[in-house]
């Protein structure tokens, strides 16, 4: 991603909130055939130092990304939408599109079938335990293991992580809470779950952009990508 200082988003506790809050991750390995990209659910496993998640893929995509033998690229994106300068000031006509994304980099480690067992067991949880009846593996555990078979579980624990939170922290206060109030309306590209990450940065007290930051900043910054 771009190198833009106002934007870096460096608390790992942060990157671990967005994880929790968006589990479906993009996996990219360049292997000996090439770039490989799959999608999957991941759990951050809260207990473990650092950032560390377990997932699994389906045969035979372990063998696709040639997992365990490099390092691999999981892209967490949250929330993010178009801002239209419509809602900037007068002289400014540069769209531009927040975000909140998070590139983690590791060498993913291969489960043996039990814990995989564990793992899937885990995830199903992780996301039944919201529903009002919640469905377990244990419901029949015999017919889970053989499907589990068909899968191949890893953990990720991340070495280094390439993270933004861009969320018009260049902006006014004026013109950041029209952008706020335009997310949080009926437009054509509202967004509430992004509005309130805007929010979250005022809050936090990372709105302003330092003296430094200013300096850096052109026309680019604000440009749709």
């Amino acid at each position: 991603m771009r190198m833009t200082p106002t934007y870096l988003l460096t608390d790992p506790e942060e990157v671990k909130r967005l994880i929790r809050e968006n589990p479906w991750v993009t996996m990219v390995s360049t292997t000996s055939a090439g770039i490989v990209a799959s999608h999957y659910p991941v759990v951050l496993e809260e207990t473990a130092e650092g950032i560390s998640i377990v997932s699994h893929v389906g045969r035979p995509d372990e063998q696709l990304h040639e997992l365990g033998q490099h390092e691999m690229l999981l892209i967490v994106q949250g929330p993010h939408g178009y801002i239209s300068p419509g809602w900037y000031a007068n002289s400014d006509l540069i769209p531009t599109w927040n975000h909140l994304t998070a590139h983690l980099y590791g060498t993913p480690e291969l489960l043996g079938d039990e814990e995989n067992f564990a793992v899937l067991h885990d995830l199903v949880h992780h996301f039944e335990q919201r529903m009002p009846q919640p469905v377990s593996l244990d419901v029949d555990e015999r017919a889970a293991r053989r499907i589990a078979r068909g899968t191949v579980g890893l953990r990720l624990r991340v070495t280094r992580f390439d993270a933004r939170l861009k969320l018009s922290q260049n902006k006014s206060p004026e013109v950041f809470d029209r952008i706020v109030e335009a997310l949080a309306g009926d437009g054509p590209y509202s967004s509430a779950a992004l509005a309130a990450e805007m929010l979250r940065v005022r809050a936090a007290a990372v709105l302003e952009p330092s003296e430094d930051d200013a300096t850096d900043y052109d026309a680019t910054d604000d440009a749709a990508s």
